[in-house]
């Protein structure tokens, strides 16, 4: 293979042209298969251009590149073991095929034997961000296919990384405001919602939205965030309460606020460590999810208190609300909705809208089905999980998008929002049985949706390793 790159490349393209027209290239990522980045990963060749290891700056150079790709990767939610694939993947292809690799929660470190006559080499980076940009997510599983499709130069890789971290968000903010109102409004509509509780749920989610982005660039810790986001969820539903609106339809709001707010990649990144033998990581990061859930408890309880005190009523929910089969073709609009919006606000791009759309609308059906069949919801959501899982790793090899994507937007409906706030109402009321099996029950769900997808996507990587080694192996050649 010729180390020039094709005209249609997108690192062949000089740095000064924008990334937004790369992006409008009409083919600018086309591989000659369509192969997912973990697909490339277990059935990777020999190194396509190894570099000297005698040369101390060059491999500096590529470890550099391996801890910072690694970097992009964690901080969107991927698990410790994917990330370490994903780190070990770049420096093998460059022929640092001995490597020792620690993913931790805020850090990458890496170590490359260079052999019995030279010193190892090593590199760390810690991270200190979280990210909720798909599209910087997906540039980098790309740029990761090209370096291993093309035996792209270290020097032009790092060019194209630094652009790809450096571009700003794919489209406006309010674009992402929009689509974290359209989740609350799809969840509301899910959950037997009338067109009213929609409307505000829409309203009362922008206006979070915008308050905790400026609180954000304020630095208030992301705990106080949460907890602000609480209060301004349950603050419509108190006032419509006490207009004499239905109770329970006003709850609604405030369970499509939790929704809104628990959404994010570490619930299903931190099952996934547990599940993968890394503890250290997964508690670090169930902490995270803990204490975020926490500050939105806590907001709504203190919002429903201060309701209590000034004698207005408070939003209760009756045992009948929640999701259920009728209206079947409308609640599978509205999951297919959510999961769209979810990427929506998260930078996806069109691609990754559409492929949402069909998980979240899979996953729903899947879910409600089992509900009227009489599972609980931990199994249903498991059930749905597993649908999830499978569909993000067949659509990564479809679309070229990261399955974290599809996963992470699938199970975004159907996280149990309505059931915290039914655990926090039968607390604040002294019904501790009642308000313990309910919060546990919202864990349980939680768990059921990410251990859900995990077993989906093993069962997605089984059959795409039909043919292929079992683990990675630097010599492999794919000849049989």
């Amino acid at each position: 293979m010729s180390d020039a790159l094709p005209e249609d490349d997108i690192l062949a393209l000089p740095l000064r042209q924008g990334w937004r027209d790369r992006l409008r290239l009409r083919r600018p990522f086309r591989l000659p298969s369509q192969r997912a980045t973990a697909d490339n990963i277990i059935t990777a060749p020999t190194p396509l251009k190894p570099i000297d290891l005698t040369d101390d700056a060059e491999v500096a150079q590529v470890l550099d590149l391996a801890v910072r790709v690694g970097e992009v990767v964690l901080a969107a939610g991927t698990g410790v073991t994917d990330t370490s694939a994903q780190v070990r993947f770049i420096a093998s292809t460059y022929g640092l095929d001995s490597c020792d690799i620690d993913v931790t929660f805020d850090a990458i470190r890496i170590w490359a034997d260079r052999g019995p006559r030279l010193p190892p080499a090593s590199d760390m980076r810690v991270v200190t961000y979280r990210s909720l940009d798909f599209t910087r997510l997906a540039a980098v599983d790309r740029l990761t296919r090209r370096i291993r499709t093309l035996a792209v130069p270290v020097d032009q890789a790092h060019a194209a990384l630094d652009e790809i971290i450096a571009v700003r968000h794919p489209y406006p903010r309010w674009v992402s405001t929009l689509g974290w109102s359209l989740l609350a409004a799809s969840i509301a509509v899910l959950l037997g919602g009338g067109l009213l509780v929609v409307a505000v749920s829409f309203a009362a989610t922008a206006v979070i939205d915008v308050v905790n982005r400026g609180l954000n660039h304020l630095g208030l810790p992301m705990f106080f965030q949460h907890m602000v986001g609480g209060v301004l969820a349950a603050a419509p539903a108190i006032a419509l309460a006490a207009v004499g609106t239905q109770r329970a339809d006003a709850a609604l709001i405030v369970a499509a606020g939790i929704t809104v707010l628990l959404s994010g990649q570490q619930l299903v990144g931190s099952v996934q460590d547990a599940i993968t033998g890394a503890p250290i990581t997964a508690a670090a990061r169930m902490l995270e999810v803990v204490m975020m859930t926490g500050g939105i408890v806590a907001g709504i309880g203190l919002a429903l208190r201060f309701a209590t005190v000034l004698g207005l009523a408070v939003p209760g929910i009756g045992t009948a609300v929640g999701r259920d089969i009728e209206n079947l073709p409308v609640k599978l609009l509205a999951g297919a909705a959510a999961a769209m919006a979810f990427v929506l606000a998260c930078y996806a791009e069109r691609r990754a809208v559409f492929s949402a759309g069909l998980s979240g609308a899979g996953g729903t059906l899947v879910y409600l089905v089992a509900q009227d069949f009489g599972f609980g919801p931990v199994t249903s959501s498991g059930m749905a999980a597993i649908l999830i899982g499978l569909a993000g790793g067949l659509l990564a090899r479809r679309a070229l998008t990261p399955p974290l994507v599809v996963a992470v937007a699938g199970i975004t409906p159907l996280l149990p929002g309505l059931k915290v706030y039914r655990g926090l109402y039968a607390l604040l009321h002294d019904e501790l049985v009642l308000g313990l099996g309910q919060v546990l029950g919202a864990f349980g769900v939680g768990c059921a949706l990410a251990a859900g997808v995990i077993l989906g996507e093993w069962f997605d990587r089984l059959l795409a390793r039909r043919g292929a080694p079992r683990a990675f192996d630097p010599a492999y050649t794919g000849e049989n």
